[in-house]
C-alpha cells in the first residue's frame, strides 16, 4: 500500500492522522505527502521482538528485530519514544507470554487491532491485559490494503492537535480504542479497494 493510498483513505474516513509502522523498517514520510491534508503523521516501526510485536512510536532510528521484549522496549525508550505491545493475543499471529510483557515496561496495549482473529474475543482478552497492567489502550487498523485503513483506531483526548499532543495524550492515558475486524475477503487480500 502506498502512502498516497493511506492519505486518501484517511481523508475519506475523516481521520485526523495515522502512524506508519511498517514491519522492522522505519519509513520516512516526506512532508510533501502531507501538504494540504491537515493530517497528523507519527513515524514508527512494528518491531518483531522475541515472542511479540512491539509498536515503536516517534522513533528516529531503527530498532533491531529478534531482541527480548524488555530490551526492545528499553531501546525504544532510549530514543524517548513510546512502546506499545501490538495485538498481544491473536490466533495465528501472536500469543504473548504475560510474565514477559509484565517485565517489560510498556507504555500502552493495542487492544483493538482490525486484523486480530477472532476480533471480539481477542479484544476482550487484550482489554483485560491492559487493565491488569494499568496501561492505556489503543486501536489500530494494521492495514495492509487501502480498504481497511481506519477499521480500528484510537481516539485521543489531546490538548493540541499535532503529533506532540497525540503522543502526550497517549502517555497520559487519554485514549479510547474503537473499531471492528476486517472481513475474510480483506484478510485474504481479495478485496483490495
Amino acid at each position: 500500500m502506498s502512502l498516497d493510498d493511506v492519505v486518501r483513505r484517511c481523508r475519506e474516513e475523516k481521520l485526523d492522522g495515522f502512524a506508519v509502522t511498517d514491519h522492522d523498517t522505519l519509513t520516512q514520510v516526506p512532508p510533501s505527502k502531507l501538504e494540504g491534508t491537515n493530517l497528523i503523521c507519527i513515524q514508527g516501526i512494528e518491531v518483531t521482538a522475541l515472542g511479540a510485536h512491539v509498536l515503536a512510536l516517534d522513533v528516529s532510528e531503527s530498532i533491531p528485530p529478534s531482541l527480548s521484549l524488555a530490551e526492545t522496549v528499553d531501546r525504544i525508550h532510549d530514543q524517548g519514544a513510546i512502546a506499545v505491545i501490538a495485538h498481544p493475543y491473536s490466533v495465528f499471529r501472536t500469543w504473548v507470554n504475560t510474565k514477559k510483557v509484565e517485565e517489560a515496561e510498556f507504555d500502552a496495549v493495542e487492544v483493538a487491532n482490525a486484523a486480530q482473529f477472532p476480533y471480539g474475543f481477542m479484544l476482550e482478552r487484550n482489554i483485560r491485559l491492559a487493565e491488569r497492567l494499568g496501561l492505556p489502550q489503543t486501536g489500530g487498523s494494521d492495514a495492509h490494503i487501502p480498504r481497511t485503513v481506519g477499521r480500528a483506531y484510537t481516539i485521543f483526548e489531546a490538548e493540541a492537535r499535532d503529533a506532540d499532543g497525540v503522543l502526550r495524550a497517549l502517555k497520559d492515558g487519554n485514549t479510547v480504542a474503537v473499531g471492528r475486524g476486517i472481513t475474510w475477503t480483506e484478510r485474504l487480500k481479495l478485496d483490495k479497494n
